[in-house]
This record gives C-alpha cells, structure tokens and sequence, in this order.
C-alpha cells in the first residue's frame, strides 16, 4: 500500500519536473537572444570624425588621428562638410554646368588639399609656406601624401551632398580616392552612432 503511494506521488511529480526543465531551456533562449541584441548594440571599434575646417593644420590633424587610429586597428569614417570639401577638390579636374554661384565659390575657396592655408599665423600666405618648408624639412608627411595613405589604409570617406550643393560643387571634380562617397547627415548619424569613438575637426 505504501509503495503504491509512493508510485502514485512520482507520477504526480514528473510532470511538474518536465514543465520546469521547459520553463529553463525557454529563459535560456530568452537570455541568450538578450546577449544578442546587446552585442550587436554595442559601439564597434570604429572612428568616425566631421571634417568641417578647411585649414591646413586641421585637416592635417585630421588625418594624422584617421591613420593613427587604423594603425590601431580601429575602423575610420571620414565625414567632409561645409569648409573640409574644397580640401577634395582636384585641382586637375573641371566641371561645367555651373551657376554663377557655384562659379564664384568654385573661385574663392581653395581648390585642393594643395591650395588650403593655416588657421592662424597665415601672414598673407606666409606663414603657410614656412610650415610646408618645414614640414617638409622635418619629414613631415603633407596633407596630399596623407590622403594617398588613408586610401591606402582603407579610411573611408563621405563628402555632404548639402554642402556640394551649396558650393556649388560637382562629384566630377573631386579627387579619384578608392573609399569616397557621397551622402547626407543621416548617413554620417548612422556610422557615429556604432562608433566607440566620434570627434568634430
């Protein structure tokens, strides 16, 4: 009589122990779907970086941080707005089909990394000329040889549509750069947002 009360209490128990070895592989899944989310939400080890000065030492800067920082093994996103796109302009290359806006920016703004000036002590072109002579001096690499390294190294580069367009800039006149496209502010939120790291030059 006992042991057939035992019997019946196990049968009894079983079923609770199934349930609860389902209820354990389901928070399981649950955890491990958690993980997941997290992982593919966390920054990336990635640089992304607004180039907004056009200025010499700046854009060097910006440059020497880029290279570095693939050096490092980050991955490097470049974003070129406003005063940083004439920096891409090839001075070699010519568009037509401009207004006379466009004309008059194409003018006063500088026409390459070549043509651009410090952002301070510039003393009518002076001062640029000295730091390139000494740069040069120093084995310092200049910013068009800098460029020629990032596309090298896989640096890749957005230039803003909205800027081109206010400029007056066309895609046919920028430099041939292996990793260049062209995008808008959304683009640029995107990367910087899975981005360890973000700076404004």
């Amino acid at each position: 009589m006992k042991e057939n009360a035992l019997a019946a209490q196990r049968v009894e128990e079983a079923p609770g122990r199934v349930v609860g070895l389902n209820e354990v592989e389901r928070q399981m899944e649950e955890v491990k779907s958690k993980l997941e989310a997290l992982s593919q939400a966390a920054p990336k080890n990635k640089l992304s970086m607004i180039v907004f000065s056009g200025d010499l030492d700046k854009v060097l800067a910006s440059f020497v941080i880029a290279t570095g920082a693939v050096a490092m093994g980050m991955e490097v996103v470049m974003f070129f707005t406003f005063w940083g796109t004439p920096v891409l302009r090839d001075k070699k290359k010519k568009a037509g089909g401009k207004d006379l806006m466009g004309k008059m920016f194409g003018a006063m703004l500088p026409k390459g990394a070549c043509s651009i000036k410090l952002s301070k002590m510039n003393m009518a072109g002076m001062g640029t000329k000295m730091m390139k002579s000494l740069m040069k001096k120093k084995n310092v690499a200049s910013v068009e040889q800098m460029i020629e390294m990032a596309g090298e190294l896989g640096v890749q580069i957005y230039v803003c549509e909205m800027s081109m367009d206010l400029m007056g800039f066309k895609r046919e006149e920028m430099i041939d750069y292996p990793h260049l496209s062209f995008c808008g502010v959304a683009k640029f939120l995107e990367e910087a947002a899975s981005s360890k790291v973000q700076l404004f030059i």
